[in-house]
């Protein structure tokens, strides 16, 4: 008896074959088709290790900073609802610069209060009149004349008005007035000196290098008299005999008795001893001056040094 044929164990080789087959052919119709020669092979990109340090670097400062304005943005939204303004780091410049204000303003402060404290009040007020130089002006003519009360803050105290009051004082020449704190008014004073003399009918009135009549008594030994019409500041033969009396060396002009100055041409000078002096003009003064020191010393009456070139005794 004939067992019956199974048709799927039959059919089984075929498939595979023909699946077998399907790849040859495939590989035929590759092997035919032509190769290209010319084709590049392609790059592969490679990522060494520093490149991928740098890369995960750079990723967690994204990520960072991402995270980072996130939670800004978080913050500010929780400041907004709870209605609180936000505000910025005051920089240490800022800071800085604050302080240095503060510090002014309270320096300043302080100074005005001080100036304000010494100018207003007797803190620091004139309580002494110190005078320097008196010689014929006594202490009481400047105290008197400055017209400083006692006790006045001396920052009030105007020393150019003061100055100006002592000067009016007519034997004074000069004057300067400087506070000393704390309770000092200094005036230091410089007396007018006689350099001739001239009589009125009231009594001698005393000249000093400037021509100014400062005081009328008795002249110091040793101060010559003055012969011209009118004496004073502005009078020229007056300023003509005072530059010849200054120019003259000490030992001279202590032999000096008299000036005649009728004009400031003709200037002679009377000694003590009664010997004459022909000095002519004020041209050359200080060499006329020198001549005549010398000139002194040889016996005569009259000494001509008019002309200081050619000096003569008689």
């Amino acid at each position: 008896m004939t067992e019956p044929t199974e048709p799927s164990q039959a059919a089984e080789p075929t498939a595979e074959a023909e699946t077998s087959e399907a790849p040859a052919e495939a590989e035929a119709v590759e092997g035919d088709a032509p190769a290209e020669p010319d084709a590049e092979p392609q790059e592969t990109d490679f990522e060494g290790p520093r490149r991928r340090a740098r890369r995960e670097r750079e990723e967690r400062r994204a990520a960072q900073a991402r995270a980072t304005a996130i939670e800004e943005a978080r913050r500010e939204a929780k400041r907004r609802a709870t209605g609180i303004v936000s505000t910025k780091k005051v920089g240490r410049g800022a800071v800085r610069g604050l302080k240095v204000l503060m510090w002014s303003a309270l320096i300043s402060v302080i100074v005005v209060g001080l100036g304000l404290l010494l100018y207003f009040t007797p803190v620091m007020s004139a309580r002494n009149v110190v005078v320097v130089g008196l010689g014929s002006v006594t202490q009481e003519e400047v105290t008197t004349a400055a017209g400083v009360a006692p006790g006045t803050p001396l920052l009030q105290v105007d020393t150019d008005t003061v100055a100006e009051r002592i000067a009016g004082i007519r034997r004074v020449a000069t004057v300067r007035v400087q506070r000393e704190y704390p309770s000092t008014l200094r005036v230091t004073i410089v007396e007018r000196e006689p350099v001739v003399v001239k009589d009125y009918p009231d009594g001698p009135h005393l000249f000093d290098r400037d021509g100014v009549d400062f005081a009328i008594g008795v002249p110091p030994p040793g101060v010559p008299y003055l012969d011209t019409k009118n004496p004073g500041p502005n009078d020229a033969p007056t300023k003509a005999a005072l530059e010849v009396m200054t120019s003259l060396r000490p030992e001279v002009a202590a032999q000096v008795a008299r000036v005649d100055a009728p004009s400031v041409a003709a200037i002679t000078l009377q000694l003590t001893d009664g010997r004459q002096v022909i000095w002519g003009t004020t041209d050359r003064t200080e060499e006329k001056a020198l001549k005549l020191g010398a000139l002194l010393t040889q016996p005569g009456k009259t000494y001509d040094v008019s002309s200081p070139d050619l000096p003569t005794v008689k």
